[in-house]
């Protein structure tokens, strides 16, 4: 008997998410990591991939912002996906790394740092919090004035970074290097599965996954769909974001990272 109960003990250490089903909204090229982190703790991970990485309608002004390097005084970061875009522009122009040799360079987080050193490339900055206003609290007002600073990201971005900087007195090229849309399909069987009581939680990795789940189904349900669903969100940015869409929020990760949501998760259930 004991040494069944030290065995199940041990189980639900192993695989702490064991029969949860968790609905994973990431966009499907890259959500497989979540979705294997969560299988890997027992659980069940749900594919709904709200949103999808595509292309800027044209990659006419990054590619004249990265035949202009030599110019910049800092490039920043915000996300991995503005790294990937950036770096294959780059590539196709066929530039040389001398061009980036003088420009110091900021990224967002852990993640956005390893893309950039995937690519050969050292970020001089990367905050202890994982958001804009983190960098911009790692930057002095006195050494941005007047220097040119290029923005890659997406086009639907927050303001608050090229707006504070422009408020310093540098000069912000902002460009769109990708955009974040709505994926393909519709809610139903999700939506199904929520009134049946059969999803555990719903996880939002940024606030494009959230503002686009809310539009497959209608503004008046939302709240009603996810009130006896556990709601876990990336960082405080995303909650915030949840919550002002009419979303009540369980678990925001502490380290505004997937491994950072995985042990957020794996901790609210465990109180449970």
């Amino acid at each position: 008997m004991a040494s069944s109960r030290a065995a199940s003990s041990w189980a639900r250490r192993a695989r702490p998410l064991h029969g949860r089903r968790i609905v994973v909204t990431r966009a499907r090229s890259q959500g497989e990591l979540f979705a294997r982190k969560i299988g890997e703790l027992g659980g069940e991970p749900v594919g709904f991939p709200t949103i999808e990485i595509v292309a800027p309608p044209s990659y006419e002004p990054l590619d004249r912002a990265i035949q202009a390097l030599g110019s910049y005084h800092w490039i920043i970061f915000t996300s991995a996906n503005a790294v990937a875009h950036f770096w294959a522009r780059f590539r196709k122009l066929e530039q040389e790394m001398r061009l980036l040799q003088r420009v110091r360079i900021a990224a967002i987080g852990p993640k956005t740092a390893k893309a950039l050193a995937n690519v050969g490339l050292k970020a001089d900055l990367v905050p202890r919090e994982y958001r804009a206003e983190a960098i911009l609290e790692e930057l002095q007002p006195e050494e941005i004035r007047a220097r040119r600073i290029l923005l890659p990201r997406a086009a639907e971005a927050r303001d608050i970074l090229p707006n504070t900087l422009r408020q310093w007195g540098a000069v912000v090229d902002e460009i769109a290097a990708y955009r974040t849309v709505a994926a393909k399909g519709d809610g139903a069987d999700l939506r199904a599965e929520l009134l049946d009581r059969k999803i555990d939680m719903v996880t939002f990795t940024s606030s494009s996954t959230v503002n686009h789940f809310v539009t497959l189904f209608p503004a008046d349900v939302v709240g009603e769909l996810l009130a006896k669903t556990a709601v876990a969100c990336i960082g405080p940015i995303t909650q915030k974001t949840a919550e002002d869409r009419g979303i009540r929020v369980d678990v925001v990760a502490r380290d505004y990272t997937i491994a950072g949501l995985t042990q957020a998760i794996v901790k609210y259930f465990n109180r449970q």
